[in-house]
């Protein structure tokens, strides 16, 4: 596998990031010498809390927040799910409204779907052509019973950055507690939840470098929310079950690193991203930029070549790892629900790619990458195979 990986060049850290070494060799001391129940009074047990109460912490210090304001889960998905359903009474759903965005990630908008078959009225605000939310139009959808604004921080596709903290300005003024899936800005930007005015944050760890299957909440004091999970009394009575300490004291570990090290990170892969935008834009002609120019995640570029499917550029470059933004089938062009809320054209998503760059990348790499993408661009425009 390591031979495999000195071949390739991955720039899909927007789908998942490579465990950290930091974070494995935490984890791989833990696997083995304890093994113990953090719920447990005897030794081991106390042992383990330990651990749970060490990793918390360390979120909480990534985030700005208090210890007991975190809460681990299995990931990004249930996070945001233990918000959207937590925060409405199942009991008499009718009586509840949600206020969210055309971007949002799955995550988001199939549970607000799902509780919109319920009977809870949910408001999906459009976004411009860079992906952005008018908070005008955030303040437009309020209604009396409006009980939750939940706009992520960075979109997964473009990394277009959200004005999160106007949205929330107008939650608290209005007494509407408010939600950010901010799955893709923890470890990449400097974060600081009580800055934002953000009632919840959810935060994914295989995003961050931790292991996939971890993930956490931030809850801030004095909210409510019904378990998503019911059981017994772990995780300050928010989220049942036998707490998986080895994840946990994974992501925790993940957290010291991104926070000892993010202004280093954002530096470092806004420098990269820059330099293959520059060239990949210098070497094709008719390329589009999707998403806003200056208001995104500094890892991230989104791009299309108008009039070729994008999967066609990747499958043409092997040793290249990335993403596309549209699915092409029988002549019919499916772009992602994100493009579409963006206006892109189809003959223009058709032939997006999402770049995304992170710490293990090289501007040997980069300078590599755009090659590769000139070349089979221009191969494919003048119909030949390479």
């Amino acid at each position: 596998m390591k031979h495999i990986l000195k071949e390739i060049i991955y720039l899909d850290h927007n789908a998942t990031t490579p465990i950290e070494s930091a974070v494995a060799a935490s984890m791989k001391e833990l696997m083995e010498e304890e093994f113990g129940n953090p719920s447990s009074a005897y030794l081991l047990g106390k042992r383990a809390k330990e651990r749970m109460d060490q990793a918390r912490g360390q979120v909480a210090c990534l985030l700005g927040c208090e210890q007991d304001e975190v809460i681990f889960t299995s990931g990004g998905s249930e996070s945001n799910n233990t918000v959207l359903k937590g925060i409405v009474d199942l009991r008499k759903p009718t009586g509840f409204h949600i206020i969210t965005s055309a971007v949002e990630h799955p995550a988001i908008i199939n549970p607000a779907l799902f509780l919109m078959e319920l009977g809870v009225q949910v408001t999906f605000l459009p976004v411009d052509r860079f992906g952005r939310v008018n908070p005008d139009d955030v303040r437009k959808a309020l209604r009396a019973n409006t009980s939750l604004i939940s706009i992520m921080l960075a979109n997964n596709e473009t990394g277009t950055l959200e004005p999160l903290k106007e949205v929330a300005a107008i939650g608290r003024d209005m007494g509407v507690p408010v939600h950010t899936d901010a799955a893709q800005a923890v470890g990449k930007l400097p974060l600081d939840v009580h800055d934002m005015g953000v009632d919840f944050l959810t935060v994914a760890g295989h995003k961050l470098y931790a292991p996939k299957g971890i993930g956490a909440l931030f809850i801030k004091k004095g909210s409510m929310l019904t378990p998503l999970i019911h059981g017994a009394s772990q995780e300050m009575d928010k989220r049942a079950g036998t707490e998986n300490t080895l994840l946990a004291v994974g992501l925790g570990t993940a957290c010291r690193v991104a926070r000892d090290r993010i202004n280093e990170d954002v530096l470092q892969s806004r420098a990269l991203r820059d330099r293959l935008e520059t060239l990949l834009f210098e070497g094709l002609e008719g390329l589009v930029l999707n998403g806003h120019p200056q208001e995104r995640l500094p890892n991230t570029l989104n791009i299309s070549v108008p009039g070729i499917e994008g999967a066609k550029i990747l499958e043409g470059i092997p040793s290249l790892m990335a993403s596309t933004g549209a699915a092409c089938h029988d002549r019919s062009v499916k772009l992602s629900h994100v493009l579409s809320a963006m206006g892109v054209a189809p003959e223009e998503g058709m032939g997006t790619l999402r770049l995304t760059v992170g710490r293990s990348n090289t501007l040997e790499q980069i300078e590599r990458a755009a090659e590769l993408i000139i070349n089979r661009v221009k191969a494919l425009r003048a119909g030949t195979r390479r």
